[in-house]
């Protein structure tokens, strides 16, 4: 896998809660610089590609669903992901990215509902895109694991864990101006596939999984919203960073000490950098990527990297074979 820079991007519809943590590869080793503000998304895939030391690719990871589910996919008579892409925004479509007002408003071209609250249900959602259920409206990646309960189905958006105007804002500023450019892991390929120099893979991730993956613990309850909370478990982060090597966190040391520190932002900094941690381990080969073998998730879902990979090396001796 020849991988030149890493990037997590904590993402928000507020521009000032978007941040980044970046690891550029140097000298054979990870240098991890401090979380800063993702900035200008119109340069910030290029801007990110000026930044590697050495040949390789370009590998950025978005904490917004990237992916459709099946059922919506088949309803809407395309043949992927990345045609719908193409699609939304445009001829039949054009409203695509607008959030519908009313439930009289809802289609299968412009799914996302409501843009207030107010009479509103998620029934209203279901009746009109033809569904019986919220599970139809989730991608097998968002379902309920032995450590977390569903997520919100990207259409529905209201609420403290809506994703779906996080989604619309990613893929209106991200991914669609840049898709002839880049490649969508997991629709595209594999990672392993897919890292080649001068490419640029965009992937999806949860920095709420890489919690777990760290060790840190759900009891006794903490905040991220709280500097305190993320200063408890700091240890986990700086054992992390005890455990490789390969990456020097001397820029990070500091920002964990500290909680990430005590205005609004904390929380997104410690999430830019938690998710960072996650996707080096995927490229190292800590953690496997995650993606099942399934024409479904290669095709519209997607997949959440590095979600119920294996733990341990995945080049290990002990084991003698790659762990795929």
């Amino acid at each position: 896998m020849s991988v030149a820079l890493v990037a997590h991007c904590d993402w928000s519809i507020d521009r000032q809660k978007r941040w980044k943590c970046v690891a550029v590869c140097d000298g054979g080793r990870w240098i991890i610089s401090a979380p800063e503000p993702v900035s200008d998304t119109a340069t910030l895939l290029p801007r990110l590609r000026q930044r590697a030391k050495v040949d390789g690719a370009t590998l950025v990871g978005f904490d917004f669903p990237i992916g459709l589910p099946e059922a919506y996919g088949k309803a809407i008579g395309l043949f992927s992901f990345r045609e719908a892409l193409q699609t939304f925004g445009t001829g039949s479509f054009a409203e695509w990215f607008m959030v519908a007002e009313h439930r009289s408003q809802i289609s299968l071209h412009r799914p996302f509902y409501p843009m207030r609250p107010g009479g509103t249900r998620r029934q209203h959602l279901f009746d009109a895109l033809g569904v019986s259920t919220g599970n139809d409206l989730l991608r097998h990646c968002e379902r309920a694991t032995g450590d977390r309960q569903n997520a919100c189905m990207i259409f529905w958006t209201l609420g403290g864990n809506q994703v779906g105007k996080a989604a619309i804002a990613g893929w209106r500023e991200i991914i669609v101006p840049n898709l002839a450019e880049i490649a969508l892991w997991p629709f595209d390929g594999g990672i392993d596939a897919l890292a080649n120099p001068d490419v640029t893979i965009v992937a999806e991730t949860y920095p709420g999984d890489v919690y777990g993956q760290l060790g840190i613990p759900r009891r006794p309850i903490w905040s991220k919203r709280q500097q305190s909370g993320r200063q408890s478990i700091g240890h986990h982060l700086i054992r992390w960073l005890a455990a490789r090597p390969q990456v020097d966190g001397t820029a990070i040391r500091k920002a964990i000490s500290d909680g990430f520190g005590s205005d609004k932002t904390g929380e997104d900094r410690f999430d830019a950098t938690v998710g960072l941690l996650g996707m080096l381990d995927v490229v190292d080969g800590y953690r496997d990527d995650g993606v099942p073998d399934d024409k479904v998730i290669g095709r519209w879902e997607g997949w959440i990297l590095g979600q119920a990979g294996t733990r341990g090396p995945r080049f290990s001796t002990a084991w003698g074979t790659a762990m795929r």
